[in-house]
């Protein structure tokens, strides 16, 4: 589990505080850092664009449709907070993935922390929060009751309803960190079958190094898929819960 171990860097207090320099925020400044460039470099509005232009501003158009697509319209404000999501979480799932480890630089995944992914999580129920009592005052409660509700089954519904949509923000975080901490879990234990195979003799490589390595690559394949898919469906959850704020039922 030492790949998930959050460690000093650069030690630094101020009084009883620690705020030393973690790996995690190490590779969070790194994010950070492609993330700017990617932009930077893709941001140029050139009358012919090059590739990476394009690839700015496929991914632009690909958030600005999917927020069109589940808010409608009024959504379109909300297209550059939901955008820095999905990068973010991309970005940083991506990093995890590198293998930095052959030059002496053990990669750190950041979602792989439920500290992370439950802020991310938070800060997105806060604006969906902030966004549905702003806008709806005391009538964003009517998104607990669904239209048509028998009047003797509303404080049921009500409660079933406040239930879900509380728990919003945990099950948020929670898939984005399960995920990520099983895949690399799992990559973990398959890359130790195959070193210690190689260390146990000519027929344990041909029954447990053999196999346990195809299915490696194979796995980190598919954990690089996943990555890509997280992104996603955080991106894709998010932009649900703001168009319950905006919208309601």
């Amino acid at each position: 589990m030492h790949q998930f171990t959050v460690e000093p860097l650069v030690p630094l207090h101020v009084g009883s505080y620690d705020i030393s320099l973690t790996n995690s925020a190490a590779w969070m400044l790194a994010t950070l850092a492609i993330i700017g460039v990617f932009m930077w470099g893709g941001m140029k509005r050139q009358v012919i664009p090059g590739r990476w232009q394009v690839a700015t501003e496929g991914l632009i158009g690909f958030i600005d449709d999917l927020v069109k697509v589940n808010i409608g319209p009024e959504g379109k404000k909300f297209t550059p907070y939901v955008f820095s999501l999905f990068m973010f979480i991309l970005i940083a799932n991506l990093l995890g993935m590198m293998p930095v480890g052959i030059v002496g630089v053990h990669p750190f995944t950041v979602t792989s922390h439920l500290t992370v992914t439950g802020v991310l999580a938070i800060l997105s129920f806060s604006i969906v929060l902030i966004v549905g009592f702003w806008r709806h005052k005391l009538h964003f409660f009517s998104l607990f009751v669904p239209h048509g509700t028998p009047i003797y089954m509303i404080p049921l519904i009500f409660l079933i309803e406040l239930f879900s949509f509380m728990i919003r923000p945990f099950s948020l975080g929670l898939r984005l960190f399960v995920a990520m901490t099983a895949g690399h879990i799992l990559m973990k234990v398959l890359a130790g079958f195959v070193i210690n195979g190689f260390n146990a003799g000519a027929l344990t490589v041909a029954i447990v190094t053999i196999p346990s390595f195809v299915l490696m690559v194979g796995i980190t394949l598919l954990e690089l898929l996943v990555c890509a898919i997280q992104a996603y469906v955080f991106a894709l959850l998010t932009s649900l819960y703001l168009n319950d704020a905006i919208n309601l039922h």
